[in-house]
């Protein structure tokens, strides 16, 4: 009997073992290449080794101790998901350091849902589920690509026509010499932030020009224009 309930203990070799890590491998390199062309915080390497470390984990934890659970008098019981669990939460901090705050723009947020997903796809690799790791890597693929260029494309017809205006200034500096220098002020909003302070404007016509002239003063840290 208790040989009986050895051998249904699910184990794999260590050529399927390197299949799987190789493909994990694989897959997450190819989203890491167009990161990496984009020219973004984490590219091949970083994609590839969090697609294959993710893969790894699983494998461990799924069948690693094989041989302690089948030792003994008796066969050991555990959940083979306890270590790729964590997975899911430890990459939550790997993605956050992805993400950069530069002004009034915030850089990395797509790179850190890509780590996120190659993460996935190194756990299914690991788990041998490879049709759900491959049909993930070209849905992301294709959203990285193709569904970018054309949300571009397509998408700004749909926008709502704006001219809104978006400035950072210098802590404690006076609202009221910059706006003197706009004119047709239809709505503005000022918000006050540890370092800057935040002006949100709607003005009847901006242009480059104006836009210029702002980024040039020497108390504003950015300007975002949306039209």
């Amino acid at each position: 009997m208790l040989h009986l309930a050895i051998s249904t203990i699910p184990a794999v070799g260590d050529w399927h073992a390197a299949f799987r890590l190789g493909l994990a491998a694989i897959l997450g390199g190819a989203i890491g290449v167009e990161r990496e062309l984009r020219d973004r915080e984490a590219g091949i390497r970083t994609h590839l080794l969090v697609s294959l470390g993710s893969a790894l984990f699983t494998l461990v934890s799924a069948y690693g101790f094989h041989e302690f659970l089948a030792s003994g008098d008796a066969v050991v019981r555990a959940d083979p998901t306890r270590i790729a669990a964590q997975i899911v939460t430890g990459i939550g901090f790997l993605g956050a350091g992805a993400i950069i705050r530069e002004g009034l723009s915030v850089r990395g947020l797509t790179t850190a849902a890509t780590l996120w997903v190659v993460a996935a796809i190194g756990m299914a690799c690991g788990a041998g589920w490879y049709g759900p790791a491959l049909v993930t890597t070209l849905f992301t693929i294709l959203a990285l690509g193709p569904l970018r260029i054309a949300a571009y494309k397509w998408m700004g017809r749909f926008k709502p026509e704006e001219n809104r205006l978006v400035v950072e200034l210098k802590e404690g500096q006076p609202v009221g010499p910059f706006l003197a220098l706009l004119d047709d002020i239809q709505h503005f909003e000022l918000t006050e932030e540890l370092d800057r302070r935040v002006l949100q404007l709607e003005l009847t016509r901006i242009d480059e020009d104006l836009v210029s002239k702002l980024s040039d003063l020497d108390y504003v840290i950015g300007v975002r224009w949306r039209r």
